[in-house]
């Protein structure tokens, strides 16, 4: 029988996946994205930490990453072209208008900070605050890493979905710079895993890599 504190987490991680799947909607993503990069992430997540808290709030962080992008105008936000320094500018704005969002739901704080932290960069180049190294939440940083994987597999309107080769080419390629070392190495040591979860374009059901009896609340049997 579920406990009270069960239907609550369940009800958060319901809420959650509602608005990012909204989010994926009007970006016109398809195949749950904000979903699977979040489970993908836990992945990595597993590997620094069997912490039942941290790494839902790193789920929940994860699938609600791009969240701020709900403030930004449809014609920048689905613009095809490149867009201009002020349009640039707009869409710099976005992890600060999710973590304003995401820190206002009661035991999100922790994913509020990887919402804030998921455009920075582990050499301290990437924004809004220019944050380096451990200056950056842990789960920011092996976010990051999965980020880059889903984008060059993913399918996108210009161009067709790159090899698992070439993600970790250029994962590998920025190791230090973009990337956490640790976040990496991780990934690499994960490699057939995700090797998996990307050729079959889901979270693969019942695998062991899926902390699925830690983070209640999330359905892992789910095909997309």
């Amino acid at each position: 029988m579920n406990t009270e504190a069960d239907v609550l987490e369940q009800a958060d991680t319901a809420f959650a996946e509602a608005l990012a799947e909204a989010l994926d909607i009007r970006e016109h993503e398809t195949g749950d994205h904000s979903k699977r990069v979040a489970c993908h992430t836990l992945v990595l997540a597993r590997r620094f930490t069997s912490d039942t808290d941290q790494l839902r709030q790193i789920y929940w962080g994860s699938l609600l990453h791009d969240i701020g992008k709900i403030g930004i105008p449809d014609a920048i936000l689905l613009k095809q072209g490149a867009l201009n320094e002020n349009e640039w500018n707009a869409m710099r704005t976005h992890p600060e208008k999710g973590h304003r969002i995401v820190s206002k739901i009661p035991d999100m704080k922790e994913a509020a900070e990887l919402v804030f932290n998921h455009e920075e960069r582990f050499d301290g180049s990437g924004y809004p605050r220019g944050l380096r190294g451990e200056q950056i939440s842990l789960g920011a940083r092996l976010f990051a890493v999965i980020d880059t994987l889903d984008a060059i597999t993913s399918d996108r309107p210009y161009r067709k979905a790159g090899s698992f080769e070439q993600a970790r080419d250029e994962i590998v390629r920025m190791n230090g710079t973009q990337f956490d070392p640790l976040a990496v190495q991780a990934f690499l040591a994960e490699e057939k895993t995700l090797r998996e979860m990307v050729d079959a374009k889901c979270m693969l059901p019942k695998d062991p890599a899926i902390p699925q009896t830690q983070i209640r609340g999330v359905n892992h049997d789910s095909q997309h």
